[in-house]
């Protein structure tokens, strides 16, 4: 699987009930990992707790204005780069040309096709992928990643890994904070025709803790979800 597909946590936030069913199975097919939001609130707690890939935002939530939702995700560190897909019942070029100041990177009208959604959801974030270079060295808290010559150091003192360890730091710190998946961890590290349960990964990734000594909290469990690195 590729970059964009089922690493990235995508966050719906759409309130009608039957919509938002749809544009998650439509999602779910073409290879993402969905989480829900029902109201303004909610999208804006789960977009910085999840770091998702992208957010499809109603502009109907209920609790806040969505041109008020999408300034606010425009506008915080930790959501302005995140690519927001905006869904609208208003199809007056004035209310595109809004959305698209505060930062939205497309503007789809009521009623829509899921399955075009999902591909705009998919064709945003090869563009993202293709356009970011790649990091030769990353820096996460106590923690470095020195690409180049395949190191992970904690506090400047090197660290010794496995092979096994390498690929899953180099698959956790290269997220930038991103939750990473399960199934994501079992692809980039053993392999995707590895037949790897999940519970081997929660093993792995205990043993993985132990190693980093000081920096070990920076693996943090997402319930349901997977594992990031924080800072």
């Amino acid at each position: 699987m590729s970059g964009d597909k089922a690493e990235s946590i995508i966050l719906v936030a759409v309130h009608e009930e039957g919509i938002a069913a749809l544009i998650h199975s439509n999602l779910v097919n073409t290879g993402f990992q969905v989480v829900h939001a029902g109201d303004a609130i909610g999208v804006l707690a789960k977009s910085r707790e999840l770091k998702p890939a992208l957010i499809v935002l109603d502009m109907m939530l209920p609790g806040i204005p969505g041109k008020e939702v999408l300034r606010t995700l425009k506008s915080t560190s930790g959501t302005s780069g995140t690519p927001v897909i905006v869904v609208s019942e208003r199809s007056e070029e004035i209310d595109r040309i809004i959305a698209l100041e505060l930062g939205a990177d497309d503007y789809v009208v009521k009623p829509f096709s899921p399955r075009e959604l999902a591909l705009r959801v998919r064709a945003i974030l090869s563009r993202r992928s293709m356009q970011q270079p790649k990091p030769t060295r990353v820096s996460i808290g106590r923690l470095k990643l020195d690409l180049e010559n395949r190191a992970v150091s904690v506090n400047g003192k090197p660290v010794e890994l496995s092979a096994l360890d390498y690929r899953l730091m180099t698959v956790l710190m290269t997220a930038l904070g991103r939750v990473v998946s399960r199934d994501q961890l079992i692809e980039s590290a053993w392999g995707s025709e590895s037949e790897i349960s999940t519970r081997t990964v929660d093993t792995q990734l205990r043993r993985l803790r132990a190693k980093l000594g000081s920096a070990a909290e920076q693996i943090e469990t997402v319930r349901g979800f997977g594992y990031r690195l924080a800072e």
